[in-house]
């Protein structure tokens, strides 16, 4: 019997197959701490990430971003709030795209299909979330954050804002940076919760902006309401003609 050569048994694997924590967490390390090879894996799967998302949503249509807290789950407020605007996007002829997660993005994902129209979840590996809701109907999971926030923006033409946490706040600034920037054109944003986003807007006003760090179109900008049929308004009212 032929025997293998001495080099078969250190085949290259990618650095993701099996636990993949270790691997994710290493991403932000010194790059004089990561071995070249392992560096080079990781742009290929970052590319594969891009090929992947972009291919599934290139035939999505017209769509709207809802984002909010995982953990505001049915009975809350701000899971009606999601649950609204959802059906009302779907309604109105929109695919609703969240992070497929729960709390008020099941609320979304629950809506839209309700309301008859697409529910999509960009969902993002996390030790303490477990896949994707019960209601999202097309699933496209993502390792990074960046690679997900990129198509969270392409595939979408505006964005409503339910209460959440860092990650919610992660994303809003986000995408004010990029419509402020030019980056982003006409891209509408609604903060649905007016007890919730107010005062951070008051601080923008009497801080950033009193100090000359941002213009008074950047506090502006954001659409401040309460009520989930005004907000589904505003995101889709520079797009009516490309709906349904």
């Amino acid at each position: 019997m032929s025997q293998k050569p001495p080099h078969a048994a250190q085949r290259t694997e990618p650095p993701w197959t099996g636990a993949t924590t270790r691997f994710d967490q290493d991403f932000l390390a010194s790059s004089a701490e990561v071995s070249k090879g392992v560096e080079a894996w990781r742009v290929l799967r970052i590319q594969g990430e891009f090929v992947n998302s972009f291919d599934a949503l290139a035939d999505l249509g017209p769509a709207i971003a809802v984002f909010g807290s995982a953990r505001l789950g049915e009975g809350t407020p701000a899971h009606r709030l999601a649950h609204e605007v959802g059906r009302g996007l779907a309604e109105s002829g929109y695919a609703v795209i969240t992070g497929g997660g729960p709390g008020t993005m099941h609320g979304a994902n629950q809506g839209a299909l309700e309301g008859n129209g697409a529910s999509v979840g960009l969902g993002i590996q996390l030790p303490f979330e477990d896949g994707f809701n019960e209601h999202v109907t097309q699933a496209v999971p993502f390792h990074y954050f960046f690679t997900r926030k990129v198509s969270f923006v392409k595939y979408s033409s505006g964005a409503v804002f339910c209460p959440g946490g860092l990650g919610t706040l992660d994303e809003l600034f986000e995408i004010m940076t990029l419509v402020q920037t030019g980056k982003a054109h006409d891209y509408p944003i609604a903060l649905l919760g007016t007890d919730f986003w107010r005062p951070l807007m008051d601080w923008l006003r009497n801080v950033p902006l009193a100090a000359g760090t941002i213009d008074e179109a950047d506090v502006v900008r954001p659409f401040v309401t309460d009520d989930p049929a005004a907000a589904v308004a505003h995101v889709t009212k520079r797009d009516e003609s490309e709906a349904r």
